[in-house]
């Protein structure tokens, strides 16, 4: 390297110089987008290391338990650098989500050893951490000793912080003083609206300024449109179907799953609130959802809004950004940061935070931390985000990337606008507590019967909240 080249990358590594401009100046000195990429990794590596001993378990082998996911994939695609950075193998089984979950389950519950780090969601924490199988992150973080120099814990943003730490006591709100850091967050999800931009402009429509705005645009879509509806949400007897779009909304109208009623834990789905919200809800899929709502899962909202069979959707933002390439209607997704109640002043939505947790029973926790630091890390999820398909990225320093904000304003127009007008609300709003699942999983099916006109909405919460309030009895739960 000569004397111009390494004043131009020590420039970048001191975060003097942005990505884009250290590959302009190097075009300049005659090198290539390749070798760029190959002497700022080393650069970047000797960096990390130099006041920290990234190869102190050299030699070791870590075993990962993998999602399929793009965010996983970004990360393997430069796991070698990893691997030559720590003198660490790093091996790992990788399953599709229908059977991932289970897979966690079942390693973490009969104590193996097999695995060191995982991908997790925050809600399973809520399972695994009081069971004892998960180690509480605060051990590193706190300790000066153990954490590289320039990982940058309050880098990565603090809503995201809190929302995977938790005391372990039911009721108990996120983020408290006493919280256990149960994982890393390393990629999210926000609901929001992505919708179609063709549609809109053909039925000279905006895109939906709250609630009661986008149901009559959406039922003008179902109306106008041959061959599409108008609003496209999750609708299967699951979690998922109340996380996303729903709960955003139910939020946002000032609904409450719990409440700690001198000192238990009260189930409010069915205030006044909720029930409002709740049917607008089920007016909405009536008049402007797919006629098989009730199978609706990620993949058919991501689907339908990718082939143009859906005007909109009110879910995770990142399928819009995946429909915008390599589908029917790609160039035409647009996004938007979306309020529901119209008294409301800013959006409030509910997010699902891919994370990186430790297996309890890892028999390597150092070399296993190392790991957790390199993957979500700012250099790793830079690369993710610029050179992969690892959004929403968790840390303020890549929003910031120039070269991301220039991928996405190329290529996703308006993408980073909604970001930034709905990341200061966005949180997980479910009240911790173990029996998550099965309370939205009834959730979920009590909504199924509204919408099929089994019971009113009134009565269809009142008597959720009753199940629940039963089901947290049985299981000697309180705040």
């Amino acid at each position: 390297m000569s004397n111009k080249e390494k004043s131009l990358f020590d420039a970048f590594v001191r975060q003097g110089l942005g990505r884009r401009e250290l590959f302009d100046r190097a075009a300049k000195l005659g090198l290539g987008a390749a070798a760029t990429g190959s002497l700022l990794n080393a650069m970047q590596s000797r960096a990390l290391a130099a006041d920290y001993d990234w190869m102190a378990n050299k030699g070791q082998t870590l075993r990962l338990l993998l999602n399929k996911h793009p965010y996983a994939d970004a990360m393997l695609q430069n796991l070698k650098h990893f691997e030559e950075m720590t003198g660490l193998k790093v091996t790992y089984d990788i399953f599709p989500e229908d059977v991932y979950f289970d897979k966690v389950t079942a390693a973490l519950s009969s104590k193996s050893t097999q695995y060191d780090v995982f991908m997790t969601g925050a809600y399973q924490t809520w399972q695994y951490g009081p069971a004892g199988w998960l180690v509480d992150l605060n051990e590193f973080i706190k300790d000066s000793s153990k954490m590289a120099p320039n990982y940058d814990w309050e880098d990565i943003l603090p809503n995201l912080r809190s929302s995977t730490a938790w005391s372990g006591k039911p009721g108990e709100p996120l983020g408290t003083a006493n919280a256990k850091q149960w994982a890393l967050p390393w990629g999210f999800e926000i609901n929001d609206v992505s919708y179609n931009k063709q549609i809109f402009d053909a039925q000279k429509i905006d895109p939906p300024k709250n609630l009661p705005d986008m149901i009559e645009k959406g039922a003008q879509i179902s109306k106008n449109v041959p061959g599409v509806y108008g609003v496209g949400t999750r609708g299967s007897r699951s979690w998922a179907t109340i996380h996303a779009g729903y709960l955003s909304g139910f939020t946002n109208y000032g609904g409450h799953d719990f409440s700690t009623d001198g000192g238990t834990l009260k189930p409010t789905m069915n205030s006044k609130e909720g029930k409002d919200f709740t049917k607008q809800w089920v007016d909405m899929l009536h008049k402007a959802g797919p006629k098989n709502w009730t199978q609706y899962t990620w993949y058919e909202v991501a689907n339908d809004l990718g082939s143009g069979t859906s005007g909109m959707i009110y879910d995770a933002d990142i399928i819009g950004f995946f429909q915008q390439t390599g589908t029917k209607e790609a160039g035409h997704i647009g996004y938007e940061a979306f309020t529901p109640n119209p008294d409301a002043k800013a959006p409030t939505p509910n997010i699902w935070i891919w994370s990186l947790a430790m297996s309890a029973f890892s028999q390597k926790r150092d070399a296993s931390w190392r790991f957790m630091q390199w993957a979500s890390g700012t250099e790793q999820l830079t690369f993710g985000a610029t050179k992969a398909n690892q959004v929403d990225p968790v840390r303020q320093s890549v929003w910031k990337d120039p070269d991301f904000q220039s991928r996405l304003k190329a290529t996703y127009p308006g993408f980073l606008e909604e970001f930034q007008g709905a990341a200061p609300g966005a949180k997980i709003y479910f009240t911790p507590q173990p029996l998550f699942f099965n309370v939205t999983t009834d959730w979920a099916a009590a909504l199924q019967k509204m919408y099929a006109g089994q019971v009113s909405v009134d009565d269809g919460l009142d008597q959720l909240a009753a199940n629940i309030t039963q089901q947290l009895s049985d299981a000697g739960i309180t705040n």
